[in-house]
């Protein structure tokens, strides 16, 4: 018999869950539903790898300090954000500091907010091809983009690409 085929067996005995989270926090997949809307078994195993994020219900998947707490650990996790979180700020704005890629998932308020575009492109600058056009004229963020990496130019618009600083950036060796 497997571990998932234990877990299954026990998956609404919630003291079982958590010693197995403990363990391997993957396997919180196989618990039942009830306790995968169940905020203290979905904390524990978040605590151990924020991509546990993926198994909690809808619910929990809506609520903001759980998102945090998964986001901060590994920004990518945002991925599995309600929509109403993918549009808030604070949640976004965490991820990207991890994770620049999350942008992607924002909503296009976020792509059009400097700070959570400036935190993304940290880390990834090619992300900026889903900042918004406004974003991608912007001279602190073209500047900060190719600080990071000149091939980014590409996904700038063409108005702030004429502009003589960036000129000079884009002309050295």
């Amino acid at each position: 018999m497997t571990d998932k085929d234990i877990v299954i067996k026990r998956a609404d005995d919630k003291e079982f869950i958590l010693e197995t989270i403990k363990l391997s926090p993957a396997l919180v997949e196989f618990a039942s539903d009830t306790l995968k809307n169940d905020k203290e078994v979905m904390i524990e195993a978040i605590k151990k790898d924020a991509g546990t994020l993926e198994f909690a219900s809808d619910n929990l998947k809506n609520d903001k300090d759980l998102l945090l707490l998964a986001v901060k650990q590994k920004g990518w996790v945002a991925c599995y954000a309600s929509d109403r979180l993918k549009k808030d700020k604070d949640v976004i704005l965490e991820a990207v500091k991890n994770d620049g890629q999350v942008l992607y998932y924002a909503s296009s308020k976020l792509r059009d907010d400097k700070e959570v575009v400036l935190e993304a492109i940290k880390n990834k600058p090619i992300i900026i091809k889903y900042a918004s056009k406004r974003l991608r004229s912007d001279k602190e963020i073209a500047l900060e983009v190719l600080k990071r990496n000149k091939k980014c130019a590409t996904y700038l618009t063409k108005e702030i690409k004429e502009d003589e600083d960036i000129q000079k950036i884009l002309k050295e060796e």
